[in-house]
């Protein structure tokens, strides 16, 4: 049976906009169950205050910093149309951080990155319980299957052995050669995690 989400929490979750974005915005948060109004601030900072019909309202601030609008966002709501505006807000302007939704008995705990789910977790009484991760897109895991970073990794490391063998050679005070073993150990177990 479904219950009934009694209130949702943003918590340090931020999310940015252009000017012309915010007044997008700005002309889809009127609704018949949502007000909103503009407080410009010193140094074009914002703040704008969305207000259910019910009093309650959020207050979402936001700085300016270079041709970007960014606003941190903690808040509890509690109306569900407020609720659905602010969610909207911060998926489609990419928001990222952790939003909880409070039900009766656990919440549901929400991270997002780039206006995207990465992690799920439900916290009850009994504790923590992961129930969904992000992982690899196809289009990532191609990316990372064709990157070629960890053969040129190996192959400096196979020159730095090989320079270290040729010193080695040339070498016959005993602490130079202890420091020179030392460090072709490292580079040894190194090696060996790569080529793993």
């Amino acid at each position: 049976m479904a219950q009934r989400r009694l209130a949702t929490e943003y918590v340090n979750a931020t999310l940015q906009m252009t000017e012309f974005q915010m007044n997008q915005f700005l002309r889809s948060a009127d609704t018949s169950f949502i007000s909103h109004r503009v407080k410009v601030l010193g140094a074009g900072e914002q703040e704008i205050v969305l207000g259910a019909a019910g009093g309650e309202e959020v207050h979402l601030s936001f700085a300016r910093n270079g041709g970007l609008y960014v606003c941190v966002l903690s808040c509890r709501v509690v109306n569900p149309h407020l609720n659905n505006i602010i969610r909207k807000l911060f998926i489609t302007y990419k928001g990222t951080g952790t939003v909880n939704r409070i039900y009766k008995g656990l919440i549901m705990m929400y991270y997002y990155e780039q206006g995207s789910v990465r992690q799920i977790s439900e916290v009850t009484a009994d504790g923590n319980k992961l129930v969904y991760q992000y992982k690899y897109s196809v289009a990532e895991m191609l990316r990372l299957y064709q990157s070629d970073f960890i053969e040129r990794e190996i192959e400096g490391l196979r020159r730095e052995v090989n320079v270290l063998l040729d010193v080695r050679n040339m070498t016959h005070r005993e602490s130079e050669l202890r420091e020179i073993d030392s460090t072709l150990e490292a580079l040894a177990v190194r090696l060996f995690q790569l080529e793993v």
